[in-house]
């Protein structure tokens, strides 16, 4: 019987998706990823947010690059209003914006996955980016002649902000993921292409499996066995990418069974590895 699929591949079906949000209610989402890119601005709460194998307690004033490959997942430790700016923008879109000396996603890719991607704003650029958001608000919500045009200049604007802080930035923020879903984590990226096992992890950490499936569990909110699903298949895509058949990117990305790998990436991922290789096959020299 299939798991329940409870990691997610959200689509972003617009040049970009802006969302101000305030929510009183705790916010336990699994880890995931987007279709898209996404910048985060935390303004208040008390949250802890998720980015591959890091944890981080959010600060006001904290701004957030995650690129479509990172998984991530925020988690608010109370009911305390947790308020937030979030900007997903797709990468043909970003590609339109830019120009050749000014490339706008560099702040997404400039560092190593799941590293690098928060900086504090100081008092004078957090007001900088409420100002383009709230005009940037205005022109959403209003469909005066120009609209459309004023909304993209201030996405270009954020974005400009967002490189130039990422640019100049020195902060390091304090890392409070546990070791041992860390460690859990690092071992399962070593091992994909391997039969993985809760045993083995208990074997290899000493530890109750129990103990650490509930670990696990508690700061990703995904289990063990769709953590590592997430991961092979995030693996097979990028060997389907690659150019790698079908055949060579289920068994190279750990999965035993054919039939498991294409039912498993087509119920997580929406298309079907065949569909996935052509639409992302490289264009001939």
């Amino acid at each position: 019987m299939n798991e329940p699929v409870e990691l997610r591949y959200d689509f972003i079906h617009k040049d970009f998706l802006y969302l101000h949000r305030t929510t009183t209610y705790n916010m336990g989402t699994f880890y995931h990823r987007h279709e898209a890119y996404e910048l985060y601005l935390f303004l208040r709460g008390n949250v802890n947010f998720y980015i591959e194998n890091s944890c981080y307690r959010l600060q006001p004033g904290d701004l957030i690059v995650i690129s479509p490959e990172e998984m991530h997942r925020s988690f608010s430790l109370d009911d305390t209003e947790y308020e937030r700016i979030t900007i997903n923008l797709q990468k043909s879109y970003l590609h339109r914006l830019s120009t050749p000396a000014t490339l706008l996603s560099a702040c997404f890719h400039y560092r190593p996955m799941g590293k690098g991607n928060i900086v504090h704003l100081t008092q004078a650029q957090l007001e900088q980016f409420l100002q383009l958001t709230g005009e940037l608000e205005q022109a959403l919500s209003s469909d005066a002649y120009g609209t459309d045009i004023q909304a993209n200049c201030c996405i270009a604007q954020l974005l400009v902000l967002a490189n130039t802080v990422f640019q100049q930035a020195s902060f390091i923020p304090a890392d409070i993921m546990p070791a041992l879903v860390r460690q859990t984590m690092d071992y399962i990226e070593g091992h994909l292409a391997e039969d993985i096992t809760l045993e083995q992890l208990a074997g290899l950490f000493h530890l109750n499996s129990t103990y650490i499936s509930r670990q696990f569990k508690k700061h990703t909110g995904l289990t063990l066995r769709s953590y590592i699903l997430d991961r092979r298949i995030a693996l097979a895509k990028s060997l389907l990418g690659e150019g790698l058949s079908i055949t060579e990117a289920c068994y190279q990305s750990g999965f035993s069974d054919y039939a498991n790998f294409i039912r498993s990436f087509t119920r997580v991922t929406g298309i079907s590895p065949g569909r996935y290789a052509k639409k992302n096959a490289s264009p001939p020299e």
